[in-house]
Parts: C-alpha cells; structure tokens; sequence
C-alpha cells in the first residue's frame, strides 16, 4: 500500500501551533507504521463529495484528513474540527479527463460563493467616473478559448464555466481555487495569448505519476522521508518540484548548463534538488555547493541537510563554501599555509605609492583602480603582450598600445609591493589555485553547483573551470542576469564555459505575488541577455498566487516618511504578521538610522543583517539592500529611496570610464529589484521628495500585462 502526503497538508500544517503541529505529525507518523493501529479513530465525512475522505483526531479538536482506498493512503489536510470537515466536505480527488493528472478539485456548487476581496491602500484615492464605468464593462479574459481549450490544461470540468466567464479580478480570486498547472497556464495566456498544454500521460501510467500531480503528492517510503516532509512545512520546495524544475534536476547535460529566471522562481531550489540527487545516486561523488556570500552559503547548507537528511549524505562527500572560503581552503591545501588577502584599500594604497614612485602623469588614480579592479587583476595579466591583448568589454577608454605600455609598469610595481608585504589580492588568490589544480590529474570535485552564478567574476570562475572533473554535466550554475549586482559582464565561453543549447529558464515564481512581481518587474527589461548570446526571457513568467498591490510613497521628508512607515508596519503587525516577518531594507550604511527609528517606533527589537548568521528569533530585520540576497519575508520595506541615494550618489562619483556609469544605474537597479522581491505579500517603497528616478517605472500601471 502506498502512503503519499499531498501539498495541502503540509501548508495547512504550518498554520497550526506547535502543539497541534506535534499532534498531528504523531497521527501521521502512527498511521503510516500501522493503519490498523487500535488508537487511530477514523471517522467517515458523510457530507464530503469523495466517499473515500475519512478524519482521524489528533486531539481533542484537531483533524487529520486521509483519502483511504485499498491501495493507498493519502495524507491530506489537517486543522480544527469543523474547519477540516468544511474543507473535505468541498474536495474530491479524480483524474482529470484530459490531462490523466490526479488533482484535488475543489467541488463548484455557487458563483455567489466566492467572494472577491478589495485591497484599500492606506490613503483613498479619488477614482474618475469615466475609470469606473470602464471597470463595470471589463469583458471576460477567455472567451476566445473553448472548453476543450480549457480541459486541456487541467481546468476541472466543474470550473469550465466561471473561467470563461471571469473577468480579470474575478479571475484572480478563481485562480486560487484551481489546480496550479490551470492557473499558471491561463495567467501565461494572458500575458502572452499562447495557451501552453501540460506533458501528456504516459500510456497506462499512475495518475499520481503524472509531472503535474507530482507537484503536489509525493510518495514517501519510509520514516526517514515522512520525518522530513513534516519538519519543515514552510519549505515546501525540499518535497515538491515544479514539472519544469523537476526536469532541470533530472537532465543528463553534455556539458556546463544554467538555470535561470526571475526572482522567485526556484532556481537555488533547482540547484539544492540536483546535489541531492548527485549524492543519492553515486556515494563516492565530490560535490562543491557554492555562491558568493559567507551568509548564502551557510543558508543553503541548512536546506540542503533539510532535503536530504543526516542520512542521506557523507558529510565528506559535499563541500558548502562561498567563492573565496573555497579560495582560502584549496590554497591552503596546495602551498601549505593560508593566504593573505588584500582589502581594497590597501590595492589602492600600492597603486598611489608606485604612481608618486614613477612619477606617471595623465592618468587618474581613479582610472588606474578601475583599470586594476576589472582589467589587469581580473584577467590576472602577468605580460604587457597580454594586456595589449585582453578584451576590454565595453570600455569606452579603448587604451591604445602605446598608453598601455606606459601605465603596464605601474601594475606590475602595484603586484610586487603587495607580494612584498606577503598579500595578494582576492584575484591574485584565485589565479594561483587556478593554476596549480589546472595541472593536476585528479581535482578535488567530481560536481560543482553554482547559486547566484550572475555574481561570478573572470577569477571565480577560472578557478571553478580548473577544480572540476573534465566530463560532461560537472558544471551547474543557477542565476538570475537582473540580479547582478557585484561584477561587470563578460563573456563564459572566452574562458571555455559554453552553456549555449544547456541554458533553461524557469517561469513558475512561488515566492513573490503576481501583484508585487509584476510591479517590480518593470525595473528590469523583459528580455535579457548574457554577453554570449544566451537569453532570458521574463515575458512567460507566472505567479502561483496573488496579494494586495504595492505601494509606492513619496514623502516630504525623512521625519515624515519615519512617522508612515512606522504606522504602516505597525498596522501589519496588528494583522497578524510576526516582527520576524518584516524586513526593512535600505541602500547604504548612511541611510540605517532612517530604518532603526521606524523599529523603535513600533517598539520592536532590531535584527542588523549582516554576513554573520543569525535566527531571526522575534526581531524584525535591517539592513542594506545588498544583505536583502537570498532572503524572504512576508513584509517588506524598502525605504530610504531618495533621488541622491539610489542610485548611489557616490558611486557616479568614482566613476572613471563612460560605460561604467551604464553600469551603475544597471546594478543599482538591480538592487532595487533584489530588495523588493524579498517580500512574499506585502510591500512598500518610500523615498523622500525628490525620490529616485527609478519610481517612475515601479508606478507605470498595467492590468495583468495586457
């Protein structure tokens, strides 16, 4: 007999308290050691519209919900007594017609019982007549499409009707109410007019084994599995995959391949899920789980001992480390004492006093740093014939032979009186683990997975090159172009990684509501591409559920903005979301005592992010937007947002080539959009009169993208 638990209940588990939630998982954990176990009572639902729905008591007023026949046991829903008979009394499982997926269908009875909810922002807003009338004539979204259009995509027979009646708020509120695959779909016909059809059935196959009912029933074979799917019922991506994230997972490449998409969409899901396999299906792999950031990289090795389990792995077998902790160990490993890095300042300090030493003129000390930084250290030039020869991307400052010859003897003294004083740079490090592994027969990784791959430079990714094994499929990047914030693009195939034809792009997003994504995605053009031709295309991205707009403030200054921000979020907290949902972000240092005032103000305890770990533990979080990477709240602020702080007044201020002015307003962009797809529900941006340029595009409005 199979025992499966469905999605349902793991996110109706996670509304519950701890007590309840202990109480249920022990049901769960009995009935799968023993169905006929005498202290499980099992209740017929009488009134449900599935003769197969049974309850079991957790306790005194919680219920487990199973779906019983004599092959299988299906785990659910799970809530208070009458809540959880309401649910099941709705809901019956079938295969649909169409499709041959298994799905839960929520039975449709009455239009009048759906009820579409109004978001009010926090000031009215006076509405012409001439708009009203316009939304009392909206015309419905699908009439072009028929009902075997819309059973082909999964739609259940009992929401053919509403669907092709629905106008596009009506549409919203019966998304919810559909299977994920016929919402998703319907949502992509909008914003694109192409109706994609599900994979087809395999001929004779279980329709619990359907790419699509995989996204939502998972068969769990033993203790092991059961107790991972119940720990974490917030992480439901460590249990059900996405059937265009599951293939990604699965594939066999050919050679280095990437995932990408927008914010949201699971690409470090993907990533996480293919280590796990990896380490499941060959016990002697080597695997590098790797990103940019001391705090990412901690983040994802708890969700990786979260998807796999004590058990699951050797912990010899997988490394998790950012780029520069896999830097230090691989130099110490190879020359036997640990390197000494050199801060920025002290690179600029070298580079002054060769400057001053050899008198050089018509060149600032700004250039000089910029050339260093993304030319002659990136690149780790050693010869004056190679730096005639390197490729300087898009650099207006084309620097003719003869200028190169001049200044190439400043870098060249810039490296000696570091090495003098026994540093090197972060590059310098780099290169020399490059070169010393590039040599070797056996490298210390058979598998590396890159997170935040659109962060790599020229030196990471020379050394990932170098400390792989040379076969097909060692090398997995998961990154998101417009969440580039830290280096200058170029191009992966000049240093021999060429994902061209293994480069996907997922479109699902999970994490961020169509409402906020569709607002914050007007930062970034809809179609992006890489140096190299590869292209991500935005235009088919999709949420799975939907919120209350955003909202876009301006204020006339920083002591107002604080007095509304702190009203705002103390409003969400009296809604119910906890402190350590809510996170405020803001651009810089200078501009964190404008977030710790709305913090005290609504007398809450501070959490400062920063590259340390911490549990959130009831603080509601701070810090700069570059801090927001890889985190999720359900609330978020992003405030701060005047028109000399993003973009970042000082940075145009250090800029020493036209094309690197280009590419501040892009990553600065860039940071924007990272920090307000942190929020899951909730969202607002304020800045003080002038506010930044970039507000214009969040606040151009459209309707589902028509």
């Amino acid at each position: 007999m199979q025992f499966r638990i469905a999605d349902s209940f793991t996110k109706a588990l996670g509304r519950l308290n701890s007590q309840e939630q202990s109480a249920a998982k022990i049901t769960v954990f009995d009935l799968q050691q023993d169905p006929s176990a005498p202290g499980l009572q099992f209740h017929r639902i009488d009134k449900s519209k599935d003769p197969n729905f049974w309850s079991i008591r957790s306790n005194r007023d919680v219920r487990v919900i199973v779906h019983k026949t004599a092959a299988s046991f299906l785990i659910c829903y799970v809530d208070h007594h009458d809540d959880a008979y309401r649910w099941a009394e709705r809901r019956r499982i079938e295969t649909h017609p169409k499709t041959g997926a298994a799905q839960i269908v929520e039975v449709r009875e009455r239009v009048e019982e759906i009820t579409i909810p109004v978001y009010t922002s926090s000031e009215p807003q006076e509405i012409p007549v001439a708009e009203t009338k316009q939304e009392e004539i909206l015309l419905p979204l699908f009439l072009d499409l028929s009902e075997e259009d819309l059973l082909g995509v999964g739609v259940p027979q009992d929401w053919v009707a509403d669907i092709r009646q629905s106008t596009e708020d009506g549409f919203f509120e019966i998304s919810d109410h559909i299977p994920a695959e016929a919402a998703e779909a319907l949502l992509d016909y909008v914003g694109t007019g192409t109706l994609r059809k599900p994979e087809a059935a395999a001929t004779g196959a279980s329709p619990f084994d359907h790419p699509d009912a995989q996204r939502r029933f998972r068969v769990l074979e033993d203790v092991e599995e059961l107790t991972l799917a119940l720990e974490y019922p917030w992480d439901q991506w460590t249990i059900f995959l996405h059937p265009s994230q599951r293939r990604v997972v699965e594939q066999q490449f050919s050679g280095p391949a990437r995932v990408s998409g927008s914010a949201g969409t699971g690409k470090t899901v993907v990533a996480l899920h293919r280590a796990a396999v990896i380490l499941k299906k060959d016990r002697q792999a080597k695997v590098l789980l790797t990103t940019f950031s001391s705090p990412l990289a901690n983040a994802l090795e708890h969700k990786l001992q979260m998807l796999i389990g004590n058990g699951g792995r050797n912990d010899s077998n997988v490394t998790v480390l950012p780029f520069d902790g896999v830097a230090h160990d691989l130099f110490t490993l190879a020359f036997g004492h640990t390197p000494r890095a050199a801060s920025k300042e002290q690179v600029k300090a070298a580079l002054e006093t060769t400057v001053k030493e050899m008198k050089l003129t018509g060149f600032t000390i700004r250039f000089l740093v910029s050339e260093w930084n993304n030319v002659v250290d990136a690149w780790q030039i050693e010869s004056l014939d190679a730096y005639r020869d390197v490729p300087r991307l898009g650099r207006k400052n084309r620097m003719g032979t003869k200028q190169r010859k001049r200044v190439w003897p400043v870098f060249v003294r810039t490296r000696e009186l570091l090495e003098s004083q026994g540093l090197n740079s972060w590059p310098g490090i780099f290169g020399k683990v490059t070169e010393h592994f590039a040599q070797q027969e056996h490298k210390p990784f058979s598998h590396i997975i890159v997170d935040e791959a659109q962060d790599l430079g020229v030196p990471e990714l020379r050394m990932l090159a170098a400390i792989a094994d040379q076969k097909p499929g060692t090398l997995f990047f998961a990154g998101d172009l417009g969440q580039r914030i830290f280096q200058e693009p170029f191009s992966w195939k000049a240093l021999g990684i060429d994902i061209r034809g293994r480069s996907h792009t997922l479109a699902v997003n999970y994490r961020t509501s169509h409402q906020i994504r569709q607002t914050v995605d007007r930062l970034l053009p809809l179609l992006v591409r890489d140096v190299d031709g590869n292209e991500e295309d935005r235009r088919g991205t999709v949420s799975v559920f939907n919120g209350p707009d955003p909202e876009v403030t301006i204020f006339d200054d920083s002591k107002q903005e604080c007095e509304e921000v702190s009203l705002w979020v103390q409003e969400v907290i009296n809604e119910g979301i906890e402190p350590d949902e809510i996170g405020i972000f803001v651009r810089s240092n200078n501009e964190l005592s404008r977030a710790r005032a709305v913090v005290k103000k609504v007398e809450q305890k501070p959490l400062e992010l920063s590259e340390r770990v911490e549990e959130r533990d009831g603080r509601m979080s701070i810090g700069t937007m570059h801090l927001a990477k890889g985190l999720e709240f359900k609330v978020v602020v992003v405030m701060g947002c005047d028109d000399d702080v993003l973009p970042l007044q000082e940075r145009i201020e250090t800029v020493a080539d036209e094309t690197e002015l280009d590419e501040v307003y892009e990553t600065e962009r860039h940071l924007l959009y990272v920090a307000c797809t942190r929020a899951r529900e909730r969202l607002l941006v304020t800045g003080v009169t002038p506010a930044s340029e970039f507000f214009a595009d969040m606040l151009a409005r459209t309707r589902m993208g028509i």
